[in-house]
């Protein structure tokens, strides 16, 4: 099924993927910078949506979408983490209540409002406002679709950013895993944790053993999702280990550093900020712990040829 609301065709249209009965993914192609997916569970009464997306025109889509399998009205929305790509579209979900850890509230507030320049090119984010969560949690929260459990649950350490939660349906075997997973797409670290993300994939989400896995971007998948990570995020550990042992920056590792596979990930820009932070970490930085985030960025466009990141959404 493809969303025919709001004229999302950039790359290709939205399809909404049915992966347990009345557990749906909305996967939004390519999956690069800003064009996420979200997720919804149909209960008799109303709709949990996990999370929204970063546009004014891709989160009415994505609300037709929902709007095409069930009139019920969505009655709660969970984000995963702060990024704007899952939340600057939360205002569309007037109805619903808005649930997320309580940093993920802070985050939000402290990101402020969509902006493209100087690292992305233009984006038409449409009359975006900023909603933060206002039903917050610190360690988990369990939401119950009819008598479906859904546990949500922070992970306990700084991973893609600081406040990631997951969403496990235990009786499914269905994982909505945010932005900790991405499936042909390059993993994002720069406001997380290498090292972080490494024990939250090997100790809080390998041993649930979802069989089905929504990733925060890229196709729906399974089990695989979590090694395919797993081995690119060592590889950005050993070649921060190789870059600081021979004097380099990440910027001039990342010159020098031979992807291998995992140049066919999209937004391979993404090794520049994923190494400013593993040599942050490599010096003793703590998991989340503020780095240079606009320095980061700034080497990713240098990387990029000076030019722009692409973004579609």
């Amino acid at each position: 099924m493809t969303s025919t609301g709001h004229d999302v065709r950039t790359p290709a249209p939205p399809r909404v993927q049915e992966v347990s009965d009345g557990i749906y993914a909305y996967h939004q192609p390519d999956g690069t910078w800003w064009i996420n997916n979200t997720g919804f569970l149909v209960g008799r009464r109303g709709v949990a949506s996990i999370d929204a997306c970063s546009t004014e025109r891709r989160t009415r889509a994505y609300l037709d979408a929902i709007r095409a399998v069930t009139p019920q009205p969505v009655r709660t929305l969970i984000n995963t983490h702060h990024h704007g790509d899952h939340t600057f579209g939360n205002y569309l979900f007037d109805r619903a209540t808005i649930v997320g850890h309580e940093s993920v509230r802070t985050g939000i507030q402290a990101w402020g409002e969509p902006r493209s320049a100087p690292f992305w090119t233009e984006v038409e984010w449409g009359q975006v406002q900023l909603e933060p969560p206002f039903l917050t949690y610190t360690d988990a929260v369990t939401l119950w679709v009819d008598d479906l459990r859904c546990e949500v649950r922070h992970v306990g350490t700084a991973a893609h950013t600081t406040n990631d939660s997951l969403v496990w349906i235990p009786e499914r075997g269905v994982l909505f895993a945010g932005d900790l997973l991405f499936n042909k797409g390059t993993p994002f670290l720069v406001q997380g944790s290498v090292a972080g993300a490494i024990s939250v994939l090997e100790n809080v989400v390998a041993p649930l053993g979802a069989d089905t896995i929504v990733p925060g971007h890229g196709p729906v998948g399974g089990p695989e999702l979590i090694t395919d990570v797993l081995g690119y995020l060592r590889f950005v550990q050993e070649t921060a280990r190789e870059g600081m042992a021979s004097g380099l920056s990440p910027l001039q590792a990342a010159y020098e550093t031979d992807l291998g596979p995992h140049a066919e990930l999209a937004d391979s820009e993404r090794i520049v900020g994923n190494l400013h932070r593993a040599y942050a970490e490599l010096t003793g930085a703590a998991p989340g712990a503020p780095i240079d985030v606009a320095a980061a960025m700034a080497d990713m466009v240098t990387y990029n040829g000076g030019r722009p990141l692409t973004c579609l959404a």
